[in-house]
């Protein structure tokens, strides 16, 4: 997918745009952020080491997440959580490992809090056919109680990237997937010209744009939409 100026999110507490590089900035002093935490101190339960983690497509760095996890939580909580607002096209295998393809893989039932600590960043792999590799890394801890009854929270991700028709420049919606498998074209169109474009049969129909790196591989149609 072609790349343009830095990757904007939306952060979950307060709905503000955000430049990928400001993200820690702003969650540090996110006022809607800091009152769900108060909010969430105050219930009952017990407070646990909380992992602030960045989570990002290996080679289309647009997609990207960032993510509160438990540190209570198994690793096979972030695979249900990345396939479902990512990958999930066909059932596929998956793995996460230190150190990509041939590094040592790591078990899904292993804990977060076993794994991440500064410096230390996993591969996930979805799919070892036309596989999706994602990149999480860890950014910070905090104490306390979650914010949510879920094992993640998702606190920042990113915008669908803007892309442009290319019979007229303007604002695409859809992908031709014959453009992509055949001639290695990113074929997005725009309404005007989805009608008009001669690709319309041996692939299919063209995609709708969704804010998946998945997009255009292994049939994946979405709904790339956070599972909680």
């Amino acid at each position: 997918m072609p790349r343009g100026k830095q990757s904007q999110g939306k952060c979950a507490y307060c709905s503000k745009e955000i430049a990928k590089g400001s993200v820690n900035k702003h969650l540090a002093t996110c006022a809607e952020r800091k009152q769900a935490i108060a909010i969430a101190e105050q219930k009952k339960g017990t407070s646990e080491t909380l992992y602030h983690l960045r989570i990002q497509d290996a080679y289309t760095p647009d997609f990207w997440l960032n993510l509160e996890v438990r540190g209570s939580a198994t690793l096979d909580k972030i695979d249900g959580y990345l396939r479902a607002i990512w990958l999930e096209c066909c059932g596929h295998m998956s793995q996460f490992s230190v150190g990509g393809w041939s590094g040592e893989e790591i078990s899904t039932k292993r804990k977060v809090s076993d794994i991440f600590e500064a410096g230390v960043e996993l591969t996930h792999i979805y799919d070892f056919g036309t596989s999706s590799e994602t990149l999480i890394k860890f950014v910070e801890i905090r104490e306390g109680k979650p914010t949510t009854n879920k094992p993640i929270a998702l606190m920042v991700r990113n915008l669908l990237p803007t892309s442009e028709c290319i019979e007229c420049k303007e604002a695409a919606l859809f992908l031709c997937l014959e453009c992509l498998h055949d001639l290695n074209v990113w074929g997005t169109l725009c309404d005007r010209h989805l009608e008009q474009h001669g690709h319309q049969d041996n692939y299919g129909e063209p995609l709708p744009l969704v804010n998946s790196p998945r997009l255009g591989m292994c049939g994946y149609d979405g709904p790339a939409e956070p599972p909680y």
